[in-house]
């Protein structure tokens, strides 16, 4: 599993779905560099079970993301035309119709390969032909990026494991306080409580505290 906390988000263009119908081409998280903060998760695949409470649970959070100048991007190994067509099926039917936030499209898996979070891998067989073995999906990787397109923070979810949303949020806000005031977040910091200071004192102090 790469590691890629600390390092620039890898670059890609790709085809994407935008305002809930739009298909774009060359869509890129370069747009957001110096602008915005990125939440960019990846899902299994289209037309699932798990993955629409994941997508729809963003979107109801969309504001208190835009609030904070997060951009949200989801995106999957299926094409452009599969996430439109998903896109205007109704919840009722298991679509996700009134997402407006932007799905990537990844088909030839090279973005997910990039951000490590694919559950196959190419390798070459008995004929010397290199071929896909094991399931073309992604597990649920979620990348934290900053406004100069750091990766801040990543987790990756097996299948079967819905992520929090409001444990996204949380993250965003420990980010940008640190960024702003220079200190760090304890455990289970939530946006309002004290953060502190790298400084043996500081943590000495808080630490007290917890006794």
């Amino acid at each position: 599993m790469a590691v890629l906390v600390g390092k620039k988000a890898p670059h890609f263009k790709a085809d994407a779905v935008v305002n809930g119908g739009e298909i774009v081409s060359g869509f890129s998280l370069d747009q957001f560099i110096g602008k915005k903060y990125v939440v960019f998760y990846f899902y299994p695949a289209d037309f699932t079970f798990v993955c629409p409470t994941e997508i729809l649970a963003f979107q109801d959070k969309i504001e208190e993301f835009e609030q904070r100048n997060v951009a949200v991007i989801g995106c999957s190994v299926d094409s452009a035309f599969s996430h439109w067509k998903w896109l205007q099926t109704e919840l009722k039917d298991g679509g996700i119709k009134g997402v407006t936030y932007p799905l990537v499209a990844d088909p030839p898996m090279t973005i997910a390969q990039n951000y490590d979070v694919l559950i196959g891998e190419y390798d070459y067989n008995e004929a010397d032909e290199l071929v896909f073995e094991g399931v073309a999906e992604t597990y649920r990787g979620l990348f934290l990026i900053d406004r100069e397109g750091i990766v801040r923070h990543q987790v990756v979810n097996d299948k079967p494991l819905g992520r929090n949303i409001d444990e996204v949020i949380r993250l965003v806000d420990a980010l940008q306080y640190s960024e702003e005031h220079g200190e760090v977040c304890p455990a289970n910091w939530q946006k309002g409580d004290e953060a502190l200071k790298e400084t043996q004192e500081s943590i000495a102090g808080y630490l007290g505290k917890l006794d």
